[in-house]
């Protein structure tokens, strides 16, 4: 397990957006194009990317689907008390 990582994610409000948003995803369009134009998150502004991280900084849910992912790879969707994100691992 790495000790930093390099995420983006997609952060809305209902589990149902988060579904549309990752169908989206499965056919082809840009991560950081739908990041910009629906995450609720002001990290949507850089297209989702909240940088490089340790352990210990994000919630215990984001952080367990971040920390498993491989360059490239989205995760399921991720319940948090601010919403639904999908993640991206970027490094």
């Amino acid at each position: 397990m790495p000790n930093r990582v390099h995420c983006a994610h997609i952060l809305v409000k209902t589990e149902k957006e988060a579904k549309i948003i990752l169908e989206r995803l499965r056919k082809g369009e840009k991560f950081s194009k739908i990041a910009k134009e629906v995450s609720i998150c002001p990290s949507g502004k850089r297209r989702g990317d909240l940088g490089s991280f340790s352990r210990g900084k994000m919630v215990r849910e984001f952080e367990k689907a971040a920390f498993v992912l491989k360059k490239g790879q989205l995760s399921p969707i991720v319940k948090t008390k601010f919403g639904y994100h999908i993640i991206r691992r970027l490094e």
